[in-house]
């Protein structure tokens, strides 16, 4: 039985499907074509886009030598169209004419007389033909090869949803290694991630200067987009990371929630949040990985730790010499953000934290060194302990309140916050934000040890300072 076709769309119009490399390929096609989106890209548009696809095969193949100046696109066939025209062993011993027959026939579109009486497999248009490994990277696990055993003709496609595929390597992050592509379902951030892309591999193909095209995580490509989109999130991103090339395919995929990837974008786009920022990442910095790569690295696999890696920071601007009041500040109010806008926790319950940290800083407020406040963190790492302390503390405030003290040193209701084991209460981030509180308040009160630590203050990774610097344009709040 013939499947019905959809005959309503051409073979010339580029539409966004549920299948996430399409949906990057098909918006680095249309960046290719002009500054719209995919489902505004003409005609005209998208064969002018597709010619220029085909001159850049077409030159990379006639130069046989993927290290060479022009040979930028070569190289990077072999990780996503693998024994194609453009890159197969026979080439050379071909003439440059048989080769250049060979590239334009495959990037050309196949005679309506050949279609298969199919539609295609991701938008139901009338598909062109079956493709498999050498044309559409992996699509859905890293156990599914992309092959086409015996017996199929492989995946129907159309030819804007083969062409989509085909101006992937454009729209993606090239490491000479895996590929890592962005997705969303948020188009305008979308559009925005892949024409940057776009526009920084055609220069690289350009110049040749291959220095640049590895990057310190695979997570930074995502830190950096989501900093630069001028936009609010509306979707979540994922992070995939493949290679199609008959070595080793891959794929995985990493997923940045809605509200962390709305937070991050923010930190850059709010006059109050880029201070801070700056400071969460000389927190994530080390002597072997700039703070940036390990900022990126927790958002993604650990965002929980965001918080408790801030500690260290603002117990150093508190306990160092050279330190400054206003970055502890800042880092402070960044950290409460991330807890009210991404671990979504009530106002309420956070004013909550807020006073029985009051109440703890005006105990340590006394201390002469910075080891009380040291201990206090270390105790953080122990419920019980914790929870010893506050008790015994609360004891002798309720006989002997300090001065202007007002009720208990911790409610019962900051007790549940800070103990409750129910799913509900993430009882251990409550107390990462008593640490944060308590030294903010501190900071607030103008505590300072009498003999500051000797530890100088780093300059931050160039790569940071790179990678902080954007074209700001503040938002309203």
């Amino acid at each position: 039985m013939t499947a019905p076709v959809r005959g309503d769309l051409g073979q010339g119009r580029l539409v966004l499907t549920a299948h996430p490399l399409q949906r990057v390929g098909a918006f680095a096609l249309a960046a290719l074509a002009g500054d719209g989106s995919p489902e505004e890209t003409t005609e005209a548009e998208f064969e002018a886009a597709l010619s220029q696809m085909a001159r850049d095969a077409l030159r990379a193949a006639l130069g046989r030598d993927s290290k060479a100046p022009g040979g930028f696109w070569l190289k990077v066939s072999y990780s996503f169209f693998p024994n194609t025209a453009m890159n197969h062993p026979s080439n050379g011993k071909r003439t440059d004419a048989a080769i250049a027959e060979r590239v334009e026939q495959w990037r050309t579109l196949p005679p309506p007389s050949g279609w298969p009486p199919t539609v295609c497999s991701l938008c139901s248009r009338q598909a062109v033909g079956y493709y498999g490994k050498s044309d559409v990277p992996l699509a859905e696990s890293q156990s599914y090869r992309n092959t086409t055993p015996r017996g199929h003709d492989g995946m129907a496609l159309c030819w804007p949803c083969l062409c989509s595929f085909y101006a992937l390597p454009y729209g993606v992050r090239l490491t000479g290694g895996p590929s890592i592509a962005l997705h969303s379902w948020d188009d305008d951030f979308l559009q925005h991630a892949v024409a940057e892309q776009v526009d920084h591999n055609r220069m690289l193909a350009a110049t040749g200067d291959g220095s640049k095209r590895q990057t310190g995580a695979q997570e930074v490509v995502a830190l950096v987009a989501l900093r630069t989109h001028r936009r609010p999130m509306g979707a979540a991103v994922d992070l995939v990371v493949f290679n199609n090339n008959n070595r080793g395919q891959e794929l995985e995929t990493h997923a940045l929630e809605q509200p962390l990837a709305e937070w991050l974008r923010r930190t850059q786009r709010l006059g109050d949040r880029r201070a801070g920022f700056v400071e969460l990442v000389r927190a994530h910095a080390s002597t072997s990985t700039p703070g940036l790569v390990a900022l990126a690295r927790n958002v993604f696999r650990s965002p929980g730790r965001i918080v408790a890696v801030g500690h260290g920071r603002l117990l150093g601007c508190l306990t160092r010499t050279g330190r400054d009041r206003s970055r502890a500040e800042a880092l402070a109010v960044l950290l409460n953000s991330f807890a009210t806008e991404v671990m979504l926790m009530t106002e309420k319950d956070l004013a909550e934290i807020a006073r029985t940290a009051r109440n703890v800083a005006a105990l340590l407020n006394t201390a002469t060194t910075g080891g009380q406040l040291r201990s206090f963190r270390t105790l953080l790492r122990d419920p019980s302990k914790l929870r010893g302390w506050l008790t015994s503390q609360g004891v002798q405030w309720t006989v002997k309140p300090p001065a202007g003290a007002e009720g208990p040193l911790v409610t019962e209701r900051g007790f549940e916050l800070l103990f409750s084991p129910v799913s509900q209460n993430p009882a251990w981030f409550h107390r990462d934000m008593l640490l944060v509180g308590v030294l903010q308040e501190l900071n607030s009160l103008g505590w300072k040890p009498e003999q500051p630590e000797e530890e100088g203050e780093e300059d931050l990774d160039p790569r940071d300072l790179e990678a902080l610097t954007f074209d700001t344009e503040d938002e309203q709040q």
